[in-house]
């Protein structure tokens, strides 16, 4: 069922399960949450493959380890391409993007998911084909199923073959399983099974097919293109085409682009959408837009918010690179203390210590970012950073600013502590490893043994994205179980496996 559609052999296609590929992630890079996927497809251009390419370069902050483009074309099928690195490295030279020809295809670049231990295979990487009795289909999806077990084992009971660990796949094999007529109503079929957080976007010969799930928790958008039309987790991926923005695709809502145009419905039981807040700190790009709102600007919000809930008196406003930045810029403005780069992080630093030596990773944060001493040398500084995960990154950041010459260090959080966490779509760490999970603000002051640490408040939080009187605690606007606790979705895997969900209050 989940055969790989024909295409030349790329470098890093298994020959046998012993040879197979497998990425380890960046030693240097396990100290930030992580949006595991980016979705883009094209439909309606010649050559769409090319465009895909240059959406997911756009995505690329969204999965670095590995990505994949699938294209269609009437006179030669289906065709995949799927590698492990960045989308640069890989899906732009001739010899690979000229195996991907036709007006459709879909793409996806990826982290990998929680549970796979660091280890990528490329089994796992994204698009996923099918061939069903009607035609085939391939799928790329966003998100997180919280019931992807449970329907495995089902699945699997039943017959079912499965090629990945990815719990995307369930959704090839439900398809596979429908009795409905046409790929997009297999679609609904098996998305109506599913239950967790998906943005979907998936192709047959002739449709570019677009999905959110009913709350809306992860971001899909909708653009044109010529006289073609291009789905994309984000804008910025609509803009580095030349697409024009069109809409978001809104929760619970199945979009089918054909020749003839956007066909939209909505398949699923309306639900009070609560989309991820996480977008707006951090996953998003600041120059993409979410509900009709630049990233930078609720960011720069976040950060005034944050100085009119925290003040401390200093000499420099100073952000983590690169996510602090639009907050330290607002916490300046707000504060009217200078804002300064006293970070600067090394732009060519990419994913290439995969397997360094011990005396290199202790260099640890060193190789990514180094203090502007100049700067720091006898000043009181404020460090802004959008989280605390670990704390990892968070003290050996406080101890390069020291040994810089600074007289005091100040932390402020962009976003509530981090104390539980996510099972749709992020790849967080076990709750008992997240440093809010097991002390207190105090506590973790201590702990990274800096003068000041202090976060925004939840409400301070609503309020910097645009909900004036705060979060209503009865009906959350956002999914914000990473700092709430509350689970939007309930995670059902997880509960099996022994998670205990916050009591209710």
């Amino acid at each position: 069922m989940t055969e790989t559609p024909h295409t030349s052999r790329p470098e890093s296609t298994p020959t046998s399960l012993a040879q197979e590929p497998v990425f380890r992630a960046d030693p240097f890079d396990d100290d930030k949450l992580k949006e595991e996927c980016g979705i883009f497809g094209v439909h309606g251009q010649q050559d769409a493959a090319n465009f895909v390419a240059l959406g997911l370069h756009a995505l690329q902050h969204r999965g670095q380890e590995a990505g994949g483009i699938v294209a269609h074309h009437p006179e030669h099928g289906f065709n995949n391409a799927r590698r492990f690195g960045y989308v640069r490295d890989n899906f732009t030279s001739h010899s690979v993007m000229e195996t991907l020809p036709g007006p459709v295809a879909i793409g996806h670049v990826r982290y990998s998911t929680a549970g796979s231990k660091g280890q990528t295979s490329i089994r796992d990487v994204q698009p996923f084909f099918g061939e069903f009795s009607m035609g085939g289909a391939a799928i790329a999806h966003n998100g997180n199923i919280t019931n992807a077990d449970a329907l495995r084992r089902e699945l699997t009971e039943r017959g079912s073959i499965f090629q990945s660990s990815s719990d995307s796949e369930c959704i090839l094999h439900l398809m596979a399983r429908s009795l409905q007529r046409t790929i997009p109503e297999r679609m609904e079929d098996a998305l109506r099974r599913v239950e967790g957080a998906f943005s979907v976007v998936a192709m047959t010969r002739t449709k570019l097919i677009g999905v959110r799930d009913p709350l809306g928790v992860r971001p899909l958008v909708l653009g044109k293109l010529g006289d073609g039309y291009a789905l994309s987790s984000e804008t910025c991926g609509l803009d580095i085409i030349g697409a024009e923005f069109v809409r978001e695709i809104k929760p619970g809502e199945m979009v089918v682009i054909t020749d003839n145009g956007v066909e939209s419905s909505y398949p699923f039981r309306p639900q009070r959408p609560r989309f991820c807040i996480f977008e707006h700190v951090y996953f998003s790009r600041p120059d993409s837009i979410l509900g009709g709102r630049s990233v930078y600007e609720t960011r720069e919000a976040i950060g005034r918010e944050l100085a009119k809930e925290n003040p401390v008196e200093a000499d420099l406003v100073c952000p983590v690179p690169d996510s602090g930045t639009p907050a330290a810029i607002g916490f300046s403005l707000e504060s009217g203390i200078p804002y300064a780069m006293g970070i600067i992080r090394n732009q060519y630093m990419g994913r290439t210590f995969i397997e360094p030596t011990e005396q290199i990773r202790n260099m640890g944060v060193r190789l990514k970012l180094n203090v502007n001493r100049a700067l720091i040398k006898g000043k009181r500084v404020i460090l802004v950073d959008d989280s605390v995960v670990r704390g990892t990154t968070s003290r050996k950041i406080k101890e390069m600013i020291l040994d810089a010459g600074a007289k005091e260090v100040h932390f402020r959080i962009a976003s509530p502590p981090t104390a539980w966490p996510c099972f749709y779509g992020v790849d967080t760490p076990q709750r008992e490893k997240l440093l809010a999970a097991t002390m207190s603000e105090d506590e973790m002051r201590q702990h990274l043994e800096v003068d000041s640490l202090k976060f925004i408040s939840l409400d301070g939080l609503y309020r910097a994205v645009g909900e004036a009187e705060g979060r209503d605690p009865q009906h959350p606007q956002y999914c914000d179980a990473c700092f709430s606790g509350e689970y939007p979705v309930k995670p059902t895997d997880m509960i099996e496996k022994g998670f205990e969900m916050k009591a209710a209050e």
